[in-house]
């Protein structure tokens, strides 16, 4: 499937885990449930002119959820883990501290 960049990226994921990976020059990303490595790769380089070095996916599994006698289930997601060559940065995640 073809996705446009601006359609790979959903939302950068916000977590104590996540900004301790920025230490570690990884960011963390919420990307569409089609998206595959290749096009999140793409998609950091040309979206914010940076370099990256490798990409790691993982499916977030969906989630039973349950509020007294009512069931449901969270929705599964996709997020990727994508570290940048050293020297590079993406700003909309430096100004934030948790």
């Amino acid at each position: 499937m073809s996705l446009h960049p601006g359609q790979v990226l959903l939302r950068p994921v916000i977590s104590e885990k996540s900004y301790e990976q920025i230490t570690q020059n990884r960011y963390t990303f919420k990307v569409h449930q089609d998206a595959h490595k290749t096009q999140v790769r793409q998609a950091v380089e040309q979206l914010f002119d940076v370099k990256v070095v490798s990409v790691n996916i993982v499916k977030v599994q969906a989630k039973p959820k349950r509020r007294g006698m009512y069931k449901g289930v969270r929705p599964g997601w996709k997020k990727a883990i994508v570290e940048l060559k050293p020297g590079d940065s993406i700003e909309i995640f430096e100004g934030a501290q948790l």
